[in-house]
């Protein structure tokens, strides 16, 4: 009996330190043919959304190599499962490593592969204590889910009759082989250039959500400008009859346009064709009757009649300085004095008494000298 007591007490004692090692069965002990962690193992924490059947000592592998074992598992705060890792230390991860669960054969066993990112550049290194987040996680596609998804294919999905559509295509097809083989050459030049302008088709797209939001912002200032063509429709509206008497109206002077310049088109050409050798005439007498302009100036005496005056020679005009031109000139841009004795003028003519008309006389052989003669009267030539 007592014998019985200390093996109790020895039994429970040993259970009592290996709770306290935290001992989990078999979970605690390693398989056998696992991976050598090294002398300085590192521990990496994993996110994963779902860990699928992985249990404590699978395997980790690096390029299908093992290179460490999962350490525990554990149910987050958030509920999704997080994977503890051992790896050994002489594996040189990057800070942004990925994580995947995977599968060794069909119906093998889980472990979880470690690699390096695929799309992004290689940053830092993973070191101990490190974090895997949600982002960087994934896992295989389990056999059950595809044989599921192939059962609904095989079972009601429509799969007993791809053979008719493949029937129905082939005589579709048909004879139309050159055009079809065009039409995808076509289709292959159109996605080029679609592929070659993407940059240019990206700027549109920003252009046209770039007017979007101008659009959205001006709301209330579109549905105001919206609200206020009411009005002005019914404007429009009620001069409907005048906007159609007015069209009617452009109407009918379109045709008496057309008809008057159909009627008078002929005419018009001719009477264009008529002027021709009269406006020739002109163009070629241009000089010439320019030149005929500067005699206007000095009508009604010509310009040759007072030479003597620009000269120096004894001249019948007093010209005298006009101030508005800055010195001397006739006629049309100055003023000038007639310095003429009037009765000698008039004396030097007579009348002839055969002919009736005017006679020349010289002033010297009228009787008694000049013609100024106290007494004498014009048309005797002396006195009484």
């Amino acid at each position: 009996m007592r014998a019985g007591a200390r093996r109790a007490a020895a039994l429970a004692a040993g259970m009592l330190l290996l709770s306290g090692c935290g001992f989990r069965g078999a979970y605690s002990l390693p398989l056998p043919g696992g991976a050598d962690l090294g002398d300085d193992p590192y521990t990496v924490q994993i996110e994963f959304l779902d860990v699928l059947d992985l249990v404590p000592q699978a395997g980790v592998r690096v390029a299908d190599v093992a290179v460490g074992r999962v350490d525990g598992i554990e149910l987050s705060d958030d509920w999704t499962a997080l994977v503890t890792v051992e790896v050994d230390g002489d594996v040189e991860l990057p800070a942004n490593a990925v994580a995947m669960i995977g599968q060794s054969s069909l119906l093998g066993e889980k472990y979880v592969e470690l690699a390096a990112p695929g799309t992004e550049e290689p940053q830092g290194r993973l070191d101990d204590g490190a974090r895997i987040g949600l982002d960087r996680t994934n896992r295989n596609v389990e056999v059950e889910e595809l044989l599921g998804a192939l059962s609904l294919v095989l079972n009601g999905g429509g799969l007993t009759q791809l053979q008719t559509i493949s029937r129905e295509l082939g005589v579709a097809l048909e004879g139309r082989e050159e055009a079809i083989r065009d039409t995808l050459d076509s289709l292959d030049v159109l996605i080029g250039g679609l592929d070659a302008q993407r940059e240019e088709i990206g700027r549109a797209i920003d252009s046209a959500n770039a007017l979007a939001a101008t659009l959205a912002a001006r709301t209330q200032t579109i549905e105001t400008a919206l609200d206020s063509i009411g009005p002005g429709l019914d404007v429009v509206t009620g001069q409907r009859d005048l906007l159609v008497s007015m069209l009617e109206s452009l109407a009918r002077l379109g045709e008496v346009g057309t008809r008057v310049i159909n009627q008078a088109g002929q005419n018009t050409v001719e009477d264009l064709r008529l002027l021709q050798p009269i406006l020739s005439q002109l163009a070629a007498a241009g000089p010439d009757l320019a030149n005929s302009l500067d005699l206007l100036l000095t009508y009604p005496f010509p310009a040759s009649s007072v030479e003597g005056c620009l000269t120096g020679d004894p001249c019948p005009l007093n010209p005298r300085y006009d101030a508005r031109t800055g010195g001397y000139g006739l006629y049309a841009n100055m003023t000038a004095t007639l310095s003429l004795d009037l009765r000698e003028l008039l004396c030097r003519y007579v009348v002839d008494p055969v002919t009736g008309g005017l006679e020349i006389l010289d002033p010297a052989a009228l009787p008694g000298g000049a013609c100024g003669v106290p007494g004498s009267a014009p048309g005797n030539g002396g006195p009484p």
